[in-house]
């Protein structure tokens, strides 16, 4: 167990007026960046987790473990404890493979109407639902919360299984249920081991065989954190709440983690035309081997858009800020060298 960091607020059991949440997701890079900013604000945390889960985070901090699953609709009414603050429902299936659309679907959409039953049965006071920015489909150049929302037509699963999710949300809104959502663009920081982490490890041990040619919004993990827990009290019921951060090209970052590192890297992006092949490719591989492939046909084409979302609404309506993005890198190397992960 840990208490408060320094400088911080008191934790949970220290405040018996301490507010109540609930998390999905809890095990993973933005839930436990989130339950560590919820306690240092001194609220009583339940983390909902999977029999398999790797517990050893939660284990250190001062949270309630309940076992459950969002796809197993009874379990989760099981562990969510009544009249809770919030719901902060961060689990989500990340997969950009094909042959994951059904599994991916079940946990995204079906999940998320999962969480919402919940919620409403146990009177939870408001549902902070993390979204993504994906919702807004293969779109280019710089989005608000306007623009039309493309993943419902989109041929990424991933993508129209975030949008069927918002759905669900919109739907439990009009049931009664106080609900904001979300949408991260491309979160960088610390506790991150299989998002844009592995691009600073396959840099760090030389086997990055090239950079996507395309630009996304940069966002800190901590700030997207703090965001949702403005969101409980400030995020407008039924609303969209983009959270960017920095606009730079893949490349730029690539280089800039090469400097960090003091490793050689690219100097030129991979022609959209050459990485759609080396994914095809390995999409026949993963076909026979049942293998995930790391660079799918889905990846690639998020890896060459360009694509910023506007963090406007979410800075003046959730105090929502933008961090340098040479910071957030050097947050997740210094992480992954903490824990072995890379070469200090």
């Amino acid at each position: 167990m840990t208490a408060a960091k320094p400088g911080g607020k008191p934790p949970a059991s220290a405040n018996p007026k301490s507010r109540t949440a609930f998390v999905t997701g809890g095990t993973g890079f933005l839930g436990v960046n989130l339950i560590d900013r919820l306690l240092d604000d001194g609220w009583t945390v339940t983390a909902l987790h999977r029999t398999n889960s790797k517990l050893d985070e939660l284990k250190s901090r001062k949270v309630t473990l309940a076992e459950g699953d969002i796809i197993d609709a009874a379990s989760l009414t099981r562990a969510m404890p009544r009249d809770l603050d919030a719901v902060f429902h961060v689990a989500a299936s990340i997969s950009l493979w094909s042959r994951k659309n059904a599994e991916q679907e079940e946990i995204n959409v079906g999940g998320t109407r999962n969480v919402i039953e919940a919620a409403l049965a146990a009177g939870a006071a408001k549902l902070v639902h993390t979204s993504s920015i994906s919702v807004y489909g293969l779109q280019k150049g710089k989005i608000d919360e306007s623009a039309e929302q493309l993943g419902r037509v989109s041929w990424l699963g991933y993508q129209r299984s975030k949008y069927l999710a918002e759905e669900e949300v919109r739907t439990g809104v009009g049931r009664g249920l106080p609900a904001t959502i979300l949408n991260p663009c491309n979160i960088i920081g610390a506790y991150d081991q299989s998002g844009w982490a592995r691009l600073i490890r396959m840099i760090a041990d030389g086997s990055l065989p090239g950079v996507p040619p395309g630009s996304n919004s940069f966002a800190q993990v901590g700030e997207v954190a703090k965001a949702h827990i403005a969101a409980v009290d400030k995020g407008k019921v039924g609303e969209n709440y983009l959270l960017g951060g920095v606009d730079d090209s893949i490349l730029n970052m690539v280089q800039m983690i090469g400097r960090l590192l003091d490793r050689e890297v690219p100097s030129k992006p991979i022609a959209p035309w050459k990485l759609q092949a080396v994914s095809r490719l390995a999409a026949a591989v993963a076909a026979v081997t049942g293998k995930e492939p790391r660079v799918s046909p889905e990846s690639a084409a998020l890896a060459s858009r360009q694509l910023f979302g506007d963090s406007s609404k979410a800075e003046r309506e959730l105090g929502y800020r933008a961090v340098p993005l040479e910071e957030m890198l050097r947050e997740s190397i210094d992480w992954l060298r903490r824990r072995g992960l890379i070469a200090a």
